[in-house]
This record gives C-alpha cells, structure tokens and sequence, in this order.
C-alpha cells in the first residue's frame, strides 16, 4: 500500500510538541546538576567536587540502574494509551509504583552495607572518600522518592502529559538550586549539604506528582484494578522486561562507573577534568533524551494502535533532529571551552588542562545521539532483549578491552577513546536489529516489534 508524505508524516506536530516539552525537562534535571557542580568546584577545597564524583558512582548503580523503572512505565503505558485501554494505564502505574516503592524501602534497610561495599571499591584521597562518604549518608534518604518518581515520570510521558514532568523537573531543580545556596554556600556543609539538598527536592518533586495522579485517574476503575494489581502473570511479564533493562541498565552504568573509576586512578586533577567533561556531555545527552522519549511515547502508541507504517518515518524523523541538536552544542564546547568550562570551576590547572581533550565530546555526542534515539524506539516497542544485548556488547567489546589499555598506559585519550567505541558498538548492534525488522516492506502491522 502507498502512503503520501503527509500519510507518513501527519505525527510530525506531534512529535516536535512532544520533544520540545521532553527536552526542557530533560535539560532541568542536568542544569541543577551543573549548578551543585558549580557551587562545589567554587568551594576553596577541590576535595568535595571529587569527592562528590566519586560518590555519584554508588548512586548511579542505585538510580540509574533502576531507571529502567521510567522507562519501561513510558512504553508500557503508551502502549495501553494506544490500545485506549484504561485499566492498562492504571495498572502499570499502581504495579511500577509497587515495584518502586519496594526497591526504594530496600535500599534504605540496607544502605550501611550498600555504603560499606561501595566505598570499599572506590578509589581515592582519604579526604576526597570522607567527602564522598557525607554526601552518601545525606542523599541517600531520598531513594524511595527517586524510584517513585522514575514511575510518576515514565507514566506521564506515557499519556503525554509532559507539561506536568516539566513543572516537577522546575520544582525540584529551583528547589534544589534554593537549598544548595543556603547548604553550601551560606551554611557551609559542603558535600553534606549537597546530598541533603538532592534528597529534599526529590520528596517534594513526589508530593507535588502524587496530586497530579490524583487529579488524573478513573476512581470509579480503583475497586476493579485492585483486584488486579497482584496478577502473577502479569507481573511476570513485567519483572521479565524490567529485568531485562536491569542489566542493559547496570551494563550502561559500568560504562560510566569504571570510566570515572579509572579517571580516580589517574589522579584527583584527572577526575576533577573528567568528571567537568563528562557533566557537559551529559548535558548535550540529556536534550537528545528528550528526543529519545517523544520517540518511546509514540513507538509504543503506534505499536498499541498496530500503526507498524508510522514507524519508519518517525525513527527517521528522530534522527536527523537528534544529529541537528547534538553535535552543534559539541561544536560549541570546542570553541569556547573557557567561556563555559569557567562557569563549572574556577580551578585553573583543571580548566586548562581540559582543552585537551575537547575533541572527543564531537563523536562521543555524535554517537550516543543515534544510541539514544535507537534505544527510545525499541523501548517504545518494550524490547527488552535487544536493548539488553546493545548494552553488554558495547561494554564487553567496545569499552573494557580499550580501558584496560588506557589503564596500563596511563592514557586518558584512550579512555576517551574507549567510552566513544561504547557508543559505536551500541548504535550497531541496534542497527542490525533495525535493518531486520525493517527489512521486509510487506511486514503486517504487528510483526514489528512482536
């Protein structure tokens, strides 16, 4: 069957709506970021901004290990949106926010030995580990409202009603930026200070969620879903593709983890360098996500609707935004590197040294762009498997045996190069699960993605 342009592409109003409200949550949650870095990396003592980056290390296996919680509640709740099936919708927040809320009680029963384990691995100065250790023992109170938001967040992306992610990513980050003046700057409490603050802006972020929900769901369905919410089946469905993101998740993370691993290993100005480095890139990252999202949002509405001809277009569509927003900031990096990199730290020996090694921020940025809008799409289609084997692939083959090299030269352009082969790894084995599922014109609405 024949399409026209506008047949094909009539979702574009949609999905620049979607990104655009996608991207600015998505650049609130780096910004406040960069703004603690800020406040830190003006401290007098640099030994709280390493420290906090090393600390971050711990918290990204507990977070954003489990942030497959947002995504894996955005594909499934777009697919019940597509399907227009309103008990669907309920359910997966009420089990997801089961799941979370779980998890979240866990980790504060067990976060002694969580901190004794995780700082026992970590390398560093003492007083960079003391620093470290203050802003675990503050931040990590807040780890229930961080899984409930992931679910809060995924299910209203889901729906998309991204102007209410965009008011809680506002509040938490003012919030944020209010508490880190008065914490650190004013009162002096240095990591400390820093951890308090994330935890603080994350409960209030989930009271404010937790009214929205309240304003949007069907009570009349509440006595029909409840009896529901405990079906052993579908929650089998669930763990299967959360567990499945559990590991592309701690896959992605390792990535990172041994990177600043190894930075420490290096010296204190090495990390302090990268970890600069690594903020900005998160930075271009995180407005490539917001692309990424729109993308999960209408893959799994096409998918629930069987609309498998919207699909192609809209990977398409998805990457030449992706390109046209990453690699322009990057440029920019290059160009004024002391213009912005002064902006995170007034430290000279580390801004001057990071000129360096600038240009690997163009294809790390360049790279990660399509990963992530790749990894939108076939989460969208809740595809657990590949996005599982994309993940281990890229860090068993494109990252470890390139970090090894760099730890035994001593070389931090081959850690850079290292992290970028990650990159290139994941874009081809996503790639080579695209040209399969698309490499049959005449395939039905609902093989793609089955």
């Amino acid at each position: 069957m024949n399409f026209s342009f506008s047949d094909k592409y009539d979702f574009l109003p949609r999905f620049y709506k979607l990104a655009l409200t996608n991207i600015v949550c998505s650049i609130v949650v780096p910004l406040s970021g960069l703004i603690d870095l800020a406040f830190l990396g003006h401290l007098p003592d640099i030994r709280y901004l390493a420290g906090v980056s090393l600390a971050t290390i711990i918290f990204s296996y507990l977070y954003k290990v489990l942030n497959f919680l947002r995504s894996s509640s955005n594909g499934m709740t777009a697919q019940a949106v597509g399907a227009d099936n309103q008990e669907s919708i309920l359910l997966v927040l009420l089990r997801n926010g089961l799941i979370a809320f779980g998890i979240g009680t866990l980790i504060l029963i067990l976060q002694y030995p969580l901190q004794q384990l995780g700082f026992t691995f970590l390398v560093g100065a003492t007083q960079v580990k003391d620093a470290g250790l203050d802003y675990f023992q503050a931040r990590i109170w807040g780890a229930p409202a961080v899984l409930l938001n992931f679910v809060l967040v995924g299910w209203f992306f889901g729906r998309e009603m991204n102007g209410f992610v965009v008011l809680l990513s506002v509040i938490e980050s003012l919030t944020n930026v209010v508490l880190d003046y008065l914490f650190i700057i004013r009162w002096g409490w240095g990591s400390t200070g820093a951890g308090l603050t994330t935890a603080m802006s994350q409960y209030l972020a989930l009271l404010v969620g937790l009214v929205i929900v309240c304003f949007h769901i069907d009570w009349s369905l509440i006595s029909t879903v409840s009896q529901k919410v405990l079906d052993w089946s579908a929650i089998k469905a669930i763990f299967k593709l959360n567990g499945n993101m559990l590991i592309k998740s701690l896959a992605v993370i390792s990535t990172f983890s041994i990177f600043t691993e190894l930075s420490s290993a290096m010296g204190t100005d090495t990390l302090a360098q990268n970890s600069v480095l690594i903020q900005a890139a998160f930075f271009n990252m995180f407005i490539v996500q917001g692309v990424g999202y729109a993308i999960q949002s209408l893959t799994g509405n096409f998918k629930g609707q069987g609309a498998s001809d919207q699909l192609k277009p809209l990977i398409t569509i998805g990457m030449i935004t992706s390109i046209f927003l990453s690699v322009p900031v990057a440029i920019l990096y290059i160009i004024f590197p002391e213009n912005i990199f002064g902006l995170l730290t007034n430290h000279t020996e580390i801004t001057e040294n990071i000129v360096n090694y600038l240009f690997w921020l163009l294809p790390c940025q360049g790279f990660c762009a399509i990963s992530l809008i790749l990894e939108g799409y076939f989460i969208g289609l809740t595809e657990g498997e590949i996005l599982r084997n994309s993940a281990v692939v890229s860090l068993g083959l494109g990252f470890v045996p390139i970090a090894i090299a760099a730890w035994y030269f001593h070389s931090n352009h081959l850690l850079w190069l290292a992290f970028v082969l990650s990159q290139i790894v994941s874009v081809i084995v996503f790639g080579v699960r695209l040209v399969e599922d698309f490499g049959n014109d005449s395939a039905s609405p609902t093989s793609v993605g089955n």
